[in-house]
């Protein structure tokens, strides 16, 4: 390894432009590396459960293997995934818990909403009666605002699991359980610099997801004349095609997500554990 990342000291925060950048420069060394692991995931999608499961694993094995480059620990993909691989009902079990997580969370901002529509309804007179323009106008306000503070909620919520994954991936005596909590506690007092990243992180991926909505397109517009003729066989190849498309954009974009999260991670723990930044040039 040759020449410095040119970070700040060990012991100071990463900015977002220093995150961004890592993440980028991660991606880029290990483009093919990522984009095979990626892709063999999103295969493993089509097996039900076990198969879930195993795409989990190899996600998150994605974030351990730049991890490991950013502590100058630099692991073999094949040790990565016989890691990954003992934790795979552990994968499982999380993504479950999550499922549960998210489902509660959909129905407390649906209570909310029912609630408060409720109270409206009361409010401007009950249903059937004729309301003034100003209650309306109020009813609306209300909702426009309670929406807004339920996406607020939704995205605070989803930025504090948002490392679920990794320390299942990388930290010892680490289970489906403690690793919902270590993201929580990781994340705490972050979520607005976390949720900044990631909206730049996305600004990047935008190309890449307009060439694939443009590809699509046109996927359709070549098999239409098929399609109108009732051809089952065209339809087949087509959502073929579009499956498969899916398949590696997804191989393409999810490493570089998942080399910034390692960096979040990295980043995260290095103020709270001292952890230093060992990232070096070697055509990073």
């Amino acid at each position: 390894m040759s020449g410095d990342f040119g970070s700040p000291s060990p012991m100071q925060p990463l900015s977002v432009g220093n995150v961004v950048s890592a993440g980028i420069r991660l991606y880029r060394s290990h483009l093919k590396e990522y984009f095979l692991l990626a892709l063999k995931a999103y295969i493993w999608i089509l097996v039900p459960v076990y198969g879930w499961a195993k795409f989990y694993a190899l996600i998150a094995l994605i974030s351990r293997l730049a991890f490991g480059d950013l502590v100058d620990q630099p692991e073999s993909i094949s040790a990565g995934e016989r890691f990954v691989n003992s934790r795979i009902w552990q994968f499982l079990m999380t993504m479950l818990l999550m499922s549960i997580v998210g489902m509660g969370v959909v129905f407390g901002i649906v209570f909310v909403f029912v609630l408060v529509g409720a109270l409206a309804a009361v409010v401007v007179g009950g249903i059937g009666q004729q309301t003034s323009p100003a209650a309306g106008l109020l009813v609306a306000l209300v909702a426009f605002v309670l929406g807004l503070a339920a996406f607020v909620a939704i995205l605070w919520l989803l930025t504090r699991f948002y490392l679920v994954d990794v320390p299942l991936a990388v930290e010892d005596n680490v289970d489906a359980t403690s690793t919902i909590g270590r993201s929580w506690e990781l994340t705490q007092g972050h979520v607005w610099r976390i949720l900044l990243i990631g909206f730049v992180a996305f600004l990047i991926t935008i190309p890449i997801q307009v060439l694939v909505q443009i590809l699509t397109t046109i996927i359709q517009l070549i098999f239409m004349p098929l399609l109108q003729q009732g051809s089952n066989l065209a339809a087949l190849l087509m959502v073929l095609l579009i499956v498969a498309l899916s398949f590696v954009s997804g191989a393409v974009i999810v490493p570089f997500w998942q080399t910034i999260k390692a960096v979040i991670y990295y980043d995260l723990r290095s103020r709270r554990e001292g952890l230093g930044l060992r990232l070096r040039d070697r055509d990073i």
